[in-house]
């Protein structure tokens, strides 16, 4: 049997006692008289469309990840809007955990591959609620209007099926492939991440990434949704 008590459990990160995570899951689900289910739908398309998706941000410390301080910020990357999802999903009483997997990316855009140095996506985020008997993925990563942009609709969740990125998009190219999965936690594993990305990418990349972002101001900021789609 699935002890699932460690998965409705607050933590550090993913603080999902926290007034701002609460007060943004009672705005999102109300008073209104519904299944876990339908709040889990609810919950996902808001943390999917409310903050905006950005790949440029801070991931080196625990408190770049903490839900609250992505409510605050208005924007996160795959891994901070999966957790925020997992902490307002344990506020509304439904288990999650947040699982990881490495993709290659199909469709990017000519800066971000610049920044990677590669089309592979190592440690992507994505959820896990318990629904109804059993664990489905939701993956809130790129907000509706993103999507648009790159001709890519936006994934959907019914809290039946796993919502995944899709293989292709509009145009019928070649959109994601999932590689590999590195399973699933309770907590957001800070120390794991930075790590798998410096074994990816090499250790002085991530770390010039650390300089362009805590140097914002001087190096100019970086806008995903601005950027030159290959």
């Amino acid at each position: 049997m699935i002890d699932l008590e460690k998965f409705l459990t607050p933590t550090d990160i993913i603080d999902s006692d926290s007034d701002e995570v609460i007060a943004y899951m009672r705005d999102i689900i109300g008073n209104d008289n519904i299944t876990y289910t339908e709040k889990a739908i609810r919950l996902y398309l808001r943390v999917r469309d409310d903050i905006r998706y950005n790949p440029y941000l801070p991931f080196y410390k625990p408190e770049h990840y903490m839900a609250s301080n992505v409510i605050k910020a208005g924007e996160g990357f795959c891994i901070t809007k999966a957790g925020l999802l997992c902490a307002v999903a344990r506020a509304a009483g439904i288990p999650s955990r947040i699982g990881f997997a490495t993709v290659k990316n199909h469709l990017s855009t000519r800066q971000l591959l610049e920044y990677l140095g590669s089309d592979i996506v190592a440690y992507h985020g994505y959820t896990e609620l318990w629904l109804e008997g059993r664990w489905v993925k939701a993956t809130p990563a790129f907000n509706a209007e993103l999507c648009a942009l790159h001709k890519v609709p936006p994934l959907e969740f019914d809290g039946l099926n796993d919502s995944i990125f899709q293989e292709y998009n509009s145009d019928k190219s070649r959109y994601m492939e999932y590689i590999a999965y590195h399973g699933e936690f309770s907590d957001i594993p800070v120390d794991r991440i930075v790590k798998a990305w410096e074994e990816a990418y090499g250790k002085d990349r991530v770390a010039g990434w650390k300089t362009i972002i805590e140097n914002k101001e001087k190096h100019g900021g970086l806008d995903f949704m601005k950027e030159d789609i290959i």
